[in-house]
């Protein structure tokens, strides 16, 4: 009989590897393949005009260059505002666990303040993508793009997280 720490344990371990496998991208992206760039930032409130820049320069930038292997580059833009009052905590986790669900995500360029981007980063890191922040989207999607043209094509998240330090 398995006791209850044991189960409980066994469990952790189950979703881990489960959660270790759905985000990975192990089978790789074959050419052509659509793969997508998260951008979190607030889209509402008083920092909304910096967020909405943030997000149309990825959005442009992206709609320029293809990724190796011409991957499809496209940006979803998630409002990291909660309540209409800039950025909340809840709501930038929120956006960051969203992003690991994704098996398409190569990269997320993540709020424009540093305390937002403290409560992103551990959760885009634990699922194994590069977070890009304290610049514009429009550099953040050309390195991106430059990173998946120049490392391995056939995996594109691989290649942005091995540019930017794993």
């Amino acid at each position: 009989m398995v006791r209850r720490s044991q189960r409980g344990l066994m469990l952790l371990l189950v979703a881990g590897l489960l959660a270790t496998a759905s985000g990975c991208g192990e089978e790789g992206a074959a050419a052509g393949a659509v793969v997508r760039i998260y951008v979190s930032a607030p889209l509402r409130g008083p920092e909304a005009g910096e967020g909405r820049r943030l997000c149309g320069e990825a959005r442009e930038q992206a709609r320029q260059g293809k990724g190796g292997e011409g991957h499809e580059l496209r940006v979803v833009c998630l409002d990291a505002a909660g309540g209409g009052n800039g950025w909340s905590l809840a709501q930038v986790g929120a956006n960051a666990r969203r992003a690991t669900e994704d098996s398409t995500t190569v990269a997320y360029v993540v709020e424009p303040d540093p305390a937002a981007r403290k409560q992103s980063r551990p959760i885009v890191e634990a699922a194994g993508i590069a977070e890009l922040g304290g610049e514009s989207g429009r550099d953040a999607v050309a390195r991106v793009v430059r990173a998946m043209e120049e490392g391995d094509a056939s995996q594109p998240r691989d290649a942005v997280l091995d540019a930017f330090g794993r």
